[in-house]
């Protein structure tokens, strides 16, 4: 499971650099970088078909939706996973003080 998650990854960090090296380029064009330009937008393309590739293997993933909320306010998303296990790991204490 972990390897289709790597592939993933693999895929988006080199589409990431793709779209940095393009803005570069964009940011001081030049009529000579004509094919430079050509050329990592080609690659941008074909990034976007690997990525589209992995959905495939990804479709059964769910992800919840506070996962998103967490993004969306500029926190890291495994501080989610850090949080459930701590509420996890408080709700237990309770029961387990519940149960002595």
């Amino acid at each position: 499971m972990a390897e289709k998650f790597d592939h993933l990854e693999e895929h988006l960090e080199k589409f990431v650099e793709n779209i940095r090296q393009l803005g570069i380029i964009v940011s001081d064009f030049q009529p000579s970088s004509q094919a430079g330009l050509s050329q990592k937008l080609n690659f941008i393309v074909t990034g976007l078909q690997d990525i589209d590739k992995c959905r495939q293997q990804l479709h059964d993933i769910t992800v919840p939706l506070e996962v998103f909320e967490y993004i969306d306010q500029g926190r890291n998303p495994q501080l989610y996973t850090k949080e459930c296990l701590e509420r996890a790991l408080a709700k237990n204490e309770q029961v387990k003080g519940k149960i002595d």
